[in-house]
C-alpha cells in the first residue's frame, strides 16, 4: 500500500512541477504572449495598469518592474519627449547620449521602444502635479508603444540600471513573441 501511495505520488510530481513553471499569457491589445515562468505576476498598483510584474534582478538591487497600461496613445512624437524629460543625465551628457530608440519587430503591430538610463524623475501618478516625485538614481526605463490599428499599449521595464540589464533579454523576446 505504502509502495502504490509512492509510486503515485512520484508519477504526479512532473505534472505539479510543470503547472509551477508556466508563465502568464498576458493580452496586450489583440496581440498575446507568456510571460517567462520567473516573472512574479502582481496586483497592479492602479488602475492605469492591465499587468504588473516583478523579474529577476541583480543581486544586491531591486527588482525591475513591467508596467503595462492599455488604451495608450500610439505616437512615439509625443510620448518619447514627455518620457525623456522624467530623466536627468548625468553631468557632461545630454538626454540624447543617454537614450536610443528603435523598432522591433512583431507581426500585427508597430513596435517603438524607448530606452532611457539616469537619475529617473520617478511619481507614481505622472500627470498629477500632487503626486510626489523621487529621484532614482542610476536606473533604466524601457518604454514600449505596441500600436495596431485600432489602439496601442505601452509597456514599462523600470529599475536600477543592473536589475534591468539582467532582465532585458527576456524582456525584449516577450515583446517579440507577441501573436
Amino acid at each position: 500500500m505504502r509502495a502504490a501511495s509512492l509510486a503515485i505520488l512520484f508519477a504526479a510530481l512532473p505534472l505539479v512541477a510543470s503547472t509551477q513553471n508556466k508563465g502568464t499569457e498576458v493580452k496586450v491589445g489583440n496581440l498575446k504572449a507568456v510571460t517567462p515562468p520567473d516573472w512574479a505576476k502582481e496586483k497592479p498598483a492602479n488602475l492605469l495598469r492591465s499587468y504588473q510584474f516583478k523579474l529577476p534582478g541583480a543581486e544586491d538591487f531591486p527588482q525591475p518592474e513591467l508596467a503595462i497600461f492599455p488604451e495608450s496613445n500610439p505616437d512615439p512624437e509625443k510620448n518619447f519627449p514627455k518620457w525623456k524629460a522624467q530623466f536627468v543625465p548625468p553631468e557632461g551628457k545630454s538626454i540624447d547620449d543617454v537614450s536610443k530608440t528603435g523598432k522591433w519587430d512583431v507581426k500585427g503591430a508597430t513596435v517603438t521602444y524607448l530606452d532611457v538610463t539616469g537619475t529617473w524623475k520617478y511619481r507614481e501618478r505622472p500627470q498629477d502635479p500632487s503626486s510626489k516625485e523621487m529621484l532614482l538614481d542610476n536606473y533604466r526605463v524601457i518604454w514600449v508603444i505596441v500600436a495596431e490599428k485600432d489602439g496601442a499599449t505601452h509597456l514599462r521595464l523600470s529599475g536600477p540600471t543592473q536589475s534591468v540589464a539582467k532582465s532585458y533579454k527576456a524582456f525584449e523576446d516577450f515583446v517579440k513573441s507577441l501573436k
